[in-house]
């Protein structure tokens, strides 16, 4: 698959589970692809808890898509996960690289490529945790440049208890009439799949002061639209901004 150029004027660009139009999703290979490009401004991924309470970057719950293998995250360890071998963008599985990154390598690769960590809290955490990833992240060095996004609010709140002003984004699939109101009264950005953003939830999310990012968009035409709508960011798989935006 071949990068498409948007000319995304001050929009930012985040690359969806790495540059994972072009490497495997979720993998430090992805995650270098986009390093290595400066249209990207920052770089999404997932994290979950596995079963001996370490921190390990994977989208799904189960790893049967990605892997073949199928394991539930949260009910393995750690050490059974790094050690499977996941399938390259072919189906084939063969490269000693690809493996589940975790925390600390995403945010360090981040770092290096001087790129916004844009970081998915996947299911529902304990506040513990949530309190332990952040200040992992802190102590690399990168938290003030990490964005964290969950479609579970609490998880947000959490957050929000301990680091008011770290940037969250509430991840939805569509808005209702309270959604405003929640990102006012929680000082959170939104995150929503890209087909619900109007130019009307624009204005609301920018009125109350936040941020709106959209996923996950990956035409031309589509992503053209959500620029001249004034979105902030668009999170995308393989779309690439014609700005070095950072």
């Amino acid at each position: 698959m071949d990068t498409i150029k948007l000319d995304n004027k001050n929009v930012r660009m985040i690359a969806h589970r790495g540059l994972s139009g072009l490497e495997k999703e979720n993998t430090c290979s992805a995650f270098v692809a986009a390093g290595n490009r400066h249209t990207y401004a920052g770089i999404e991924t997932d994290v979950h808890r596995t079963s001996d309470g370490q921190y390990i970057i994977f989208h799904d719950d189960d790893t049967a898509r990605v892997a073949k293998d199928s394991m539930i995250i949260e009910n393995t360890t750690y050490e059974t996960l790094r050690n499977l071998r996941l399938l390259d963008v072919d189906g084939e599985r063969g490269r000693a690289d690809l493996r589940m990154p975790n925390l600390d390598e995403y945010i360090l690769l981040c770092k290096k490529y001087e790129k916004t960590a844009v970081l998915e809290l996947k299911n529902q955490f304990a506040a513990a945790d949530v309190y332990k990833i952040a200040a992992r992240i802190d102590k690399l060095g990168w938290l003030e440049h990490t964005i964290f996004i969950s479609f579970q609010l609490k998880n947000l709140v959490y957050l929000r208890r301990r680091y008011p002003d770290v940037p969250a984004q509430y991840l939805l699939k569509e808005t209702d009439d309270t959604t405003i109101e929640t990102l006012r009264k929680h000082n959170i950005g939104l995150d929503v799949r890209y087909t619900a953003v109007t130019p009307e939830l624009v204005q609301a999310v920018h009125a109350i002061g936040q941020e709106i990012n959209c996923w996950t968009c990956n035409t031309e035409e589509e992503g053209r639209a959500l620029v001249e709508m004034g979105v902030d960011y668009i999170t995308t798989n393989i779309l690439e901004g014609t700005n070095a935006a950072r």
